[in-house]
């Protein structure tokens, strides 16, 4: 556009300046020619105004008037001179519409003008536009409006409506000048080009104008002369202003003022609106000494407008005084509070030369750094930061300074300031641009760098021990699995468990626990190396992170691990001396190493399965992580899977196994034993789901508070609670059916002195069990195991002697193995003693065997009580215990487990064949009549037919 704009232009000025070849063609183009320029400009300003809805519109529609006079004066003039042929006669109504185009665009300059807000302004606007105007108007009227008024004088017909016409041209034009020149100092700032293209349209017009008008040119003016083209040029620039000024315009993002470039500084043209009165008072200065050169009087005229040119220039300067004082008076009101503010603050604020030394230093200094202002004012900022965050705190400035100011204008800082007394104090900075510098808004941190570092220590450490505790001890693993030693497999982590810390607890209290683990993680950390981890995971757990040494020979790794544990558990394992006196615990030790693409979760966890299975080995002992633990456990959750099925679908069936005397063959008893019914209707001994069950009964309570660490599914102790329930209560029910058709035989249900002491089971539950079905008490009996030394003795025997006043006979199961049982034998209320099932298997075989069986039952039967031989498979062991004062037996030399069936059909016939009959025994015992007890029978499994 612009190049078409100077193509166009230029190409009519060579025209103008070449006389177009033709008289009558260089009139056609002064004519019409301008008076078509003008009509364009006419609509397009009015096209331009249409499509904006701002205060501009009033603006651009005035300026398309004014094009469009402009429009209809150059074509009357081609009228006259084209079409008629004619002298276009003066005044003619091309006069008029020539001067119609001055005052629109007056007005239009003056909508565009930047408003006053104050009545000092307007009245500054006003003297502006008269300073221009006047003075304007006494060099015109020295040069040649003074010789247009005489010749009005003079009287010659047609001289006064000629001369005014001649004025009119001059005052208007200087009018016009006056307003542009006031625009230009006052324009606003919105859609700028555009209005700055307007305004030089508008000059050039009026330079024409003004040279149309000289007495030079006035006289041999004709169409088509070089003149138009500064018409000619100022309506296309018009018409061009909207349109080219609006692509001109950046977009939304563009690069700019918005994308932070500096703006480019005119002191000039910013000088030139102080400089106005002086430059008006200098050009009437030179009105009246051209008449004074010339050797003219002196006109009024001159002196008139002299004289309100420099009242003018006196009240404006008056104004700008008074301004000037208000200003001066509001800056230093500020510049007193700016100053109180940075003096009363308790930040240190400075200002940084571009070379980084200090100019400036806020009176803070002296109570936050302990050093005076006075004194850090000159120094190097570099100087004063430690030298470890020197190098970041220069790279942060830099970026900082070579980000764009509109998108970041400030960034923070933080680093180490010397203090004046020669600590490292933590300075948090705001930082701001400064004439190239910097400004730094500063404060004393420490405090709450040392908080956040106590937060973050007690968040990760152990309250007790102060050693890293789960979360850190993650995390370093993740460490060690990644990174530059994401490769090295040697890289091992220790789960250690201390056996036997809750019976410390139980025995000498919480705080002799305490100091136990306390002096139990200092071992621990001292044990290991520099490099490696020791944490405590949670109650009695420790663990530690042994980093590789890159070593690829595996076996040798695990040999060298192996010894590092082994020593720890051994150092672990020394007495304790707690509240003067030594105490003793163990430590079970799993080992895992880092397998290629191991997570540390599968790590940690693959460490804990083998400290379980150390602790399942027999404590105090260190173990190797293999597969086939996860193996186990993956196969214990299926099993604990299987349990839950077969106990909500109903699997599980109830059968009996008769408790027969050795003397007579009597049934004297029948012990409930639960069998789980398979898919294909056959029913199995349930071996391994009941020693899971057993064993997750007896090691829920010891467990507790041990997340994951049984080594169990989860839920596993609760499916074997649920089991016991489901067999005590499905025992008591068909025994209660079985007394009313009249077979009163006890029934004997085992359980474990775990499930006995279970707060969940309240004391009246088996009272209300016996009356729920109409069992009389006395035919049930409680088959007792106590395989865990942690079961308080006293409680257990308050529980059961709160059954045996109910009518509950207690028998002592597994008599001969397992815990405490001379203990328990001795201290808890005991009607039967079970003989262990691993006495009778060997009692014929083995004379040890034989020989502790007969000792344990002759205390039996020195005590009064009723002994019951578990396992008796083989007539040979029925014919020993008869000989040794056994009283009753249970196994598959009498009967396997009976479905109800079965059992009532056995129960009618009453006795069985006993092998030997008529043997006597060597020592008498208790009643053969009396109720039995019963444990398990067979564990082979041995498939019985359905019920």
């Amino acid at each position: 556009m612009q190049l078409l704009l100077a193509v166009v232009s230029g190409g009519y000025a060579v025209g103008a300046a070449l006389g177009w070849g033709s008289g009558e063609l260089a009139e056609i183009m002064g004519d019409f020619g301008l008076s078509a320029a003008a009509l364009l400009a006419a609509v397009s300003c009015y096209t331009y105004a249409r499509t904006i809805d701002s205060r501009e519109r009033p603006a651009w529609l005035l300026f398309a008037f004014s094009s469009l006079m402009g429009a209809c004066g150059n074509g009357v003039w081609g009228w006259y001179e084209v079409v008629l042929g004619e002298t276009v006669p003066k005044p003619s109504l091309a006069d008029f519409a020539f001067l119609c185009f001055a005052p629109p665009a007056i007005v239009g300059l003056l909508v565009l003008a930047k408003r006053p807000v104050t009545r000092a302004g307007w009245v500054c606007l006003g003297l502006d536009s008269w300073l221009i105007g006047g003075s304007l108007l006494t060099l015109s009227w020295s040069l040649a409006l003074a010789h247009a008024a005489r010749t009005a004088q003079s009287g010659a017909p047609g001289s006064v409506p000629r001369a005014a016409l001649s004025l009119a041209y001059p005052l208007l034009d200087i009018a016009l000048v006056s307003m542009v020149l006031v625009l230009h100092f006052r324009r606003s700032e919105a859609n700028r080009s555009a209005v700055n293209t307007a305004i030089a349209a508008l000059a050039l017009t009026v330079l024409s104008d003004a040279l149309f008008t000289s007495p030079l040119l006035s006289a041999e003016y004709q169409s088509g002369q070089l003149l138009d083209a500064g018409w000619f040029a100022g309506s296309l620039l018009l018409a061009y202003a909207p349109w080219g000024a609006r692509r001109a315009h950046p977009a939304p993002g563009a690069p700019g003022l918005a994308r932070g470039e500096r703006p480019v500084s005119r002191p000039i043209t910013g000088s030139l609106p102080a400089l106005t009165p002086y430059l008006a008072a200098a050009v009437c200065t030179l009105g009246i000494l051209y008449n004074v050169v010339d050797g003219r009087k002196v006109d009024r005229v001159v002196v008139f407008t002299g004289c309100t040119v420099v009242l003018a220039l006196v009240i404006r300067q008056g104004i700008m005084l008074i301004d000037n004082i208000a200003l001066t008076q509001e800056l230093a009101q500020k510049e007193n509070h700016f100053r109180s503010l940075v003096q009363g603050s308790s930040d240190v604020i400075m200002i940084a030369a571009p070379t980084g030394t200090l100019r400036y230093v806020s009176p803070a200094a002296a109570g936050v750094y302990g050093r005076e202002a006075e004194e850090l004012v000159g120094t190097e900022l570099a100087t004063l930061i430690h030298p470890h965050d020197l190098g970041r705190v220069v790279h942060e400035v830099r970026r900082f300074l070579a980000a764009p100011p509109a998108e970041e204008p400030t960034t923070r800082i933080e680093c180490r300031f010397k203090s004046g007394g020669g600590e490292w104090l933590n300075v948090e900075s705001t930082v701001n641009r400064h004439q190239g510098g910097l400004i730094l808004n500063s404060r004393d941190v420490t405090e709450r760098v040392r908080l956040q570092a106590q937060l973050q220590h007690s968040a990760e450490h152990d309250p007790l021990t102060d050693l890293p505790n789960r979360a850190l001890f993650t995390r370093r693993v993740r460490q060690a699995l990644t990174g530059r030693r994401a490769g090295d497999h040697s890289t091992a982590v220790l789960f250690i468990d201390l056996d036997g810390f809750k019976a410390v607890n139980d025995t000498i209290g919480h705080q002799a626990g305490d100091e136990l683990l306390i002096e139990a993680a200092r071992r621990l950390q001292d044990s290991v190396r520099a490099g490696d981890t020791a944490a405590r995971l949670g109650g009695d757990e420790f663990a530690a992170l042994i980093l590789g040494d890159g070593s690829r020979d595996r076996s040798a790794r695990e040999y060298q691990v192996h010894e590092i544990a082994d020593r720890l558990r051994t150092t672990l394992s020394q007495p304790y001396r707690i509240a003067g006196s030594d105490v003793r615990v163990a430590a079970s030790i799993g080992v895992a190493f880092a397998d290629p693409g191991i997570t540390p979760s599968d790590l940690m966890r693959n460490a804990d399965l083998a400290m379980y299975r150390a602790k399942a080995g027999g404590k105090d002992r260190v173990e190797l992580y293999a597969p086939q633990m996860q193996a186990e456990v993956v196969r214990k959750a299926e099993l604990a899977g299987r349990l839950r099925t077969a106990l909500h679908d109903g699997e599980f069936a109830l059968l009996h196994q008769p408790v027969v005397s050795l003397a007579t063959g009597e049934v004297t008893a029948v012990a409930a034993q639960a069998r789980w019914r398979s898919a294909q209707g056959i029913l199995f001994t349930p071996a391994e789901f009941l020693r899971v069950a057993e064993y997750s009964e007896g090691t829920a309570t010891g467990s507790a508070g041990r997340s994951g660490r049984s080594g169990l599914p989860a839920g596993m102790p609760t499916r074997a609670a649920e089991l016991g329930h489901w067999l005590l209560e499905e025992a008591v029910a068909q025994a209660a059916e079985r007394h009313r058709i009249g077979h009163d035989v006890p029934v004997a249900v085992r359980m474990s002195a775990q499930r006995l002491l279970d707060r969940g089971a309240p004391l009246g539950s088996v009272e209300a069990l016996l009356t729920r079905h109409g069992l009389p008490s006395g035919a049930l009996v409680i088959e007792m195991t106590v395989s865990d030394p942690r079961v308080p003795f006293d409680e257990l025997e308050r529980r059961l002697a709160a059954l045996r006043r109910l009518g509950v006979l207690i028998s002592l199961d597994g008599f001969g193995s397992g815990y405490a049982a001379i203990s328990a034998l001795r201290r808890l209320p005991v009607d039967i003693l079970k003989v262990d099932r691993g006495l009778v298997e060997g009692v014929v075989e083995s004379a040890r065997l034989h020989k502790i069986t007969a000792g344990l039952l002759r205390i039996a039967n020195d005590l009064g009580m009723q002994s019951v031989a578990d396992g008796v498979d083989l007539p040979e062991q029925v014919m020993a215990l008869r000989a040794m004062g056994c009283t009753h037996g249970q196994g598959v030399a009498f009967s396997g487990p009976l479905d109800e069936y079965r059992l009532r059909r056995a129960l009618v016939r009453g006795t069985f064949p006993v092998p030997g009959a008529a043997a006597q025994p060597a020592l008498a015992g208790g009643s053969p009549g009396g109720s039995m007890a019963i444990r398990r029978g067979s564990h082979n499994e041995t498939p019985v037919p359905p019920a």
